[in-house]
């Protein structure tokens, strides 16, 4: 029978990028997490201009309340997901900019061994609705699904 993680453990075994923005959250308060949040929010990037105009090759989270669309690809080894969520959702849209920033260029294990409750990892439990953690922790786990499919395509 294998034990449960720590959150210490688990943390530290996040990808490098992913563990310094879990580390950043986890050094203040509640309050300023989500305001931090809503810095990654404003600045998470524009889909590529390859994927604004084929849009029907992403797919939608469908377990997200607000509409989540995803295309997720592995070059040489790294995965790279481009994440699009509408402006006016800035809690899911800061999560969606924190994971794909943070496993930008991890290998697929590093990926598939993520845990699905970085939400939690990030302290977000003690900032947002039981609701919200709902559809963040379906997009982390739609994020993974996403990874062992595109494995199987290769």
């Amino acid at each position: 029978m294998t034990r449960e993680l720590t959150t210490e453990e688990k943390i530290d075994n996040l990808p490098l990028a992913l563990r310094e923005i879990v580390d950043d959250f986890r050094d203040v308060e509640p309050a300023e997490r989500l305001e931090y949040l809503l810095d990654f929010a404003m600045g998470m990037p524009d889909l590529p201009e390859r994927l604004q105009s084929h849009r029907d090759e992403m797919d939608q989270v469908h377990e997200c309340q607000t509409p989540v669309f995803v295309f997720t690809e592995i070059v040489d080894g790294a995965v790279h997901f481009y994440i699009d969520v509408p402006r006016e959702s800035p809690t899911v849209r800061g999560y969606a900019a924190i994971v794909a920033e943070g496993l930008d260029g991890a290998s697929t294990d590093e990926v598939l061994q993520t845990p699905e409750d970085i939400h939690y990892l990030l302290g977000l439990h003690e900032a947002i609705s039981h609701q919200r953690l709902r559809g963040l922790h379906a997009l982390m786990g739609y994020l993974k699904r996403q990874v062992v499919t595109k494995m199987g395509e290769k």
